[in-house]
C-alpha cells in the first residue's frame, strides 16, 4: 500500500438536527453519532467557550459570576452567532476525523425562517468547518425518519415539539404544503409547570426541577393512576426551602393552556390545508415527534380533539435527525445555499 493510499481518508457528510434543546448529529454510514444538549458554558472575562453539550448543560444554574452558560440557539434559530459557530465546530470535529475534505452539511431548520436567519445558519455552518450547507424544513426531516414516502401524492400531517418551536406541517410530494410554526414547545411546558405550582404552593422552583416533573408524572390526559412526586422549592413567604407534593392532574391543569395552543395551531393548519390533503391525513393519521410528544397522554388528547387518529413516532427525539440523514443520499438533487422558505411560501 503506499503512501497516499494510507492517508487518503474518505468524506464523512453529515446532517446536523439543530435544536432549541439538543442537537444531533448524523453521520453517513455511522448512524446518530451524537446527542448533546445545545448549551455552550462561556467565560465572561476571557468570552472563550468552555464547554459544550452535556457538560455544559450540567452547569445551568450552578456557575460562578464569571461563567456562565446559555442556549445560542433560540426557537429553532442563531441567537448568538459567535457561540453557535464555536459549538458546530466543536461538535463537528468530534465526528469527523483527520479528512482531506471538509464535509457537505445538512441543517434542519423551522419552516418560517427568515433569509437574515437562513443566511446566519449557512455561514456559522461553514465557518464550522462545512464545505457545503444544505437546508432542510424540520416537518419535512421527521416525516423521512418516521418512514413516511414522501414523494408520493398524499397528504401527511407531521407535529414535530421540540424545546423552543412546534412545527405543524402538512407534507406531500416531498415538501410542505401548509406549516404553522409557533414558539409554544418544551420549554413553553416547563415555565407553565414553574407558574402554576408558585401560584398553587407559593413555591418557586427551577426550570430544571419543572422540566423533571413534566418526564417523570407529566401527562396531558387523565391517566388510570395518579402518580405524585414532592418537588422542593423556595417558599415565597418566608424565603425557606419548602417541599410540596404534586400529582399528575395538577400537571395536567398546568399543561392545559399551551397544549391548548397546540390544538388551536393544529385545527389551523387543518382549515387551510385543500380539501383531498385533508381526506388523506385522515386515512393517514398525524405523526407526533420531538421530545415535547413524551408527554404521556398527548397523542390521546389530539385523536380525541381532532377525530384524527395520532401516533408517536419510535425514537421521538431523534425522529428529525434520522431522516435528514436519510436525505444525504439526495443531496446530488438538493440545492444548496439560501432557499427562503419563508418568501417561497408567500409567493404561492
Amino acid at each position: 500500500m503506499s503512501i497516499l493510499e494510507r492517508f487518503v481518508i474518505f468524506e464523512r457528510d453529515i446532517a446536523i438536527d439543530l435544536g432549541t434543546s439538543s442537537t444531533r448529529l448524523y453521520v453517513r454510514g455511522k448512524g446518530v453519532a451524537m446527542r448533546e444538549p445545545t448549551v455552550v458554558a462561556v467565560d465572561k472575562t476571557t468570552g472563550k467557550m468552555m464547554k459544550v453539550g452535556d457538560e455544559a448543560h450540567k452547569m445551568l444554574g450552578r456557575t460562578p459570576a464569571n461563567i456562565v452558560a446559555i442556549h445560542p440557539i433560540a426557537a429553532g434559530v442563531i441567537s448568538d452567532y459567535d457561540m453557535t459557530t464555536l459549538m458546530l465546530h466543536e461538535l463537528i470535529s468530534r465526528v469527523t476525523s483527520f479528512s482531506f475534505f471538509k464535509p457537505c452539511v445538512i441543517v434542519t431548520v423551522p419552516s418560517s425562517i427568515s433569509g437574515v436567519e437562513e443566511r446566519a445558519i449557512i455561514d456559522a455552518t461553514i465557518e464550522a468547518g462545512a464545505r457545503k450547507v444544505y437546508l432542510l424544513e424540520t416537518a419535512v426531516a421527521t416525516a423521512c425518519g418516521a418512514g413516511i414516502d414522501i414523494s408520493k401524492p398524499e397528504g401527511h400531517m407531521v407535529i414535530d415539539i421540540g424545546g423552543g418551536t412546534t412545527e405543524i406541517a402538512v407534507v406531500s410530494l416531498g415538501g410542505v404544503v401548509e406549516c404553522e410554526s409557533i414558539k409554544t414547545a418544551g420549554d413553553a411546558f416547563d415555565e407553565a409547570i414553574v407558574k402554576y405550582i408558585r401560584r398553587k404552593h407559593n413555591v418557586l422552583i427551577g426550570l430544571r426541577t419543572a422540566e423533571e416533573l413534566k418526564i417523570n408524572i407529566g401527562c396531558a390526559y387523565p391517566r388510570k393512576e395518579v402518580s405524585a412526586q414532592e418537588v422542593k422549592g423556595r417558599c415565597l413567604l418566608t424565603g425557606l426551602p419548602k417541599t410540596v407534593t404534586v400529582n399528575s392532574y395538577d400537571i395536567i391543569e398546568a399543561l392545559e393552556e399551551p397544549i391548548t395552543t397546540i390544538l388551536e395551531t393544529v385545527h389551523m393548519v387543518l382549515e387551510r390545508t385543500p380539501p383531498e390533503l385533508v381526506g388523506d391525513i385522515s386515512v393517514n393519521g398525524i405523526v407526533i415527534s420531538g421530545g415535547g410528544s413524551l408527554v404521556w397522554g398527548l397523542d390521546k388528547l389530539i385523536t380525541s380533539r381532532t377525530g384524527i387518529e395520532a401516533v408517536v413516532v419510535d425514537d421521538p427525539l431523534a425522529c428529525a435527525a434520522y431522516g435528514a440523514g436519510k436525505m444525504l443520499r439526495e443531496l446530488p438533487r438538493m440545492q444548496d445555499g439560501m432557499i427562503n422558505l419563508a418568501r417561497r411560501k408567500q409567493m404561492k
